[in-house]
């Protein structure tokens, strides 16, 4: 649509000169009677007046001139307003793909239709009347003010019609708004982290790592940078949003790691100083099993070591792999290749462990028989007060207990009993017995946790 109401028009006082000569001209060509009979009547009235129409045409070319100011300003507030509302469609555009987004485009594009209709009805409507002419007839200024008022009506509905579409845009609008206002700060961050990140690994190399597997990893987001750089025309917003994000969090990981690493190469050396004394220490603990194993043989039944007896073997054979490992850590180490030296350092804590459980299991299995074979009645007690502090539980507040709780209760007695039997002869099984007693232990355990849990969800 195209404002057209810019036709130009001639000042009063030139229509005021054109009438002079017009009137002089006709005064000339009359004849001498008539000329003289006007000329009183037009000095009487005190002034001039239009020849044709009269007051009664004046009226009608006022109304139609006033008709043409409305629909004039109804053309410029539509067309004031659908050059906004093109600005926000093109906004939407170009950041909603979604089909919400095309039907916004469509709609909009089909009310233009509407537009050109209504404006191009208004135009002819002024392009055929001339409300200036002097001998505007006052049937064709009526005429001329119906079609202009026409005109206004509908370039006012359609307005209407504009008005409600643009409400209606408003999420689509806000969200694109969003969006846009958030890509070219986006795209800055995700630059300044390539920037930093590149930056840190230029550190860690003045300090003599090489950090290969991080230069490749910033060397990989060229690509999404040179993305970047063509911008959102070429590649859309969402998608810059989305690409800005990715090169901003993996930038960061890099520089993060990067800035790290001195720090980790240094706690890598301490490891490997620590899991090497570490070592040392268990191959000489591992020595003294087969002392404990002697005295286990000597003292107790079969069933109390025999579990014991592959501990020297395997604690020497996982020290010697820990060994192993330590060498590969150390060498990944020299070489700078740093998942690799700590994979194999965990791997090295691992088998340490486990020796150290197995030798520590020894010791603490004679210990635990030699209590028992003195006095067994502490753990006797021990295992009755932890099934009876169970019991006054599952009793509180109930005149008969749970068969859900009371029967693993009442076995665990029973259980306990048959343990105690079991230490009467010349060679009892006091780790069958103290095996016995933990599981009692840990039946009464979970006793009362359920309970306390179902009494607290009640609750």
């Amino acid at each position: 649509m195209t404002a057209t109401n810019a036709r130009p028009e001639a000042g009063a006082g030139a229509r005021s000169a054109v009438r002079s000569g017009r009137d002089l001209l006709a005064l000339i060509l009359l004849p001498v009677p008539l000329a003289l009979a006007v000329l009183p009547a037009a000095f009487a009235g005190g002034g001039t007046r239009r020849w044709f129409g009269g007051r009664g045409g004046e009226s009608q070319r006022a109304e139609a001139q006033a008709a043409k100011d409305a629909a004039a300003e109804a053309f410029y507030d539509l067309d004031t307003a659908q050059r906004d509302l093109r600005i926000s469609i093109e906004t939407i555009n170009a950041v909603d793909s979604s089909s919400r987004g095309r039907k916004a485009a469509e709609d909009f594009a089909a009310l233009g239709r509407r537009i050109d209709e209504v404006s191009h009805a208004y135009i002819t409507a002024v392009d055929s009347h001339d409300l200036d002419r002097d001998d505007l007839e006052p049937a064709v200024a009526s005429r001329a003010r119906t079609e202009l008022t026409r005109a206004k009506d509908d370039l006012v509905r359609v307005k209407g019609e504009l008005d409600r579409f643009a409400q209606g845009l408003g999420p689509l609008l806000g969200s694109a708004e969003t969006q846009l206002a958030r890509l070219a700060p986006a795209v800055e961050r995700a630059r300044q982290a390539l920037l930093a990140a590149s930056n840190a690994l230029d550190a860690v190399r003045a300090a003599g790592l090489r950090a290969d597997e991080l230069a490749a990893r910033l060397a990989a987001l060229a690509p999404e940078l040179t993305k970047l750089n063509q911008g959102a025309g070429q590649h859309g917003v969402p998608e810059t949003l989305q690409r800005a994000d990715v090169v901003l969090r993996d930038a960061e990981a890099v520089r993060t790691e990067a800035e790290r690493l001195p720090e980790r190469a240094a706690e890598i050396d301490r490891r490997l100083v620590s899991l090497r004394t570490r070592a040392q220490a268990l191959t000489t603990r591992a020595g003294s099993v087969e002392p404990v194993l002697s005295e286990l043989r000597r003292r107790f039944s079969a069933a109390c070591w025999q579990d014991l007896q592959p501990v020297p073997e395997q604690a020497a054979v996982n020290v010697r792999q820990a060994e192993d490992k330590l060498a590969e850590a150390a060498k990944a180490r020299e070489e700078q290749r740093w998942a690799d030296a700590t994979s194999r350092l965990s791997t090295v804590r691992a088998l340490l462990n486990a020796v150290d459980e197995a030798v520590s299991a020894a010791g603490d299995r004679l210990q635990r028989l030699n209590a028992v074979a003195k006095d067994p009645q502490q753990e006797i007690e021990r295992t009755r007060f932890a099934v009876r502090d169970a019991q006054r539980l599952a009793m509180a507040g109930r005149h008969t207990p749970d068969p859900r709780h009371a029967r693993p209760l009442d076995d665990s007695v029973a259980r306990l009993e048959r343990a105690i039997a079991g230490l009467e002869g010349r060679h009892p099984d006091y780790w069958h017995f103290l095996t016995e007693t933990e599981a009692v232990r840990q039946t009464a355990a979970r006793v009362v946790s359920d309970i306390r849990e179902e009494r607290g969800g009640g609750a």
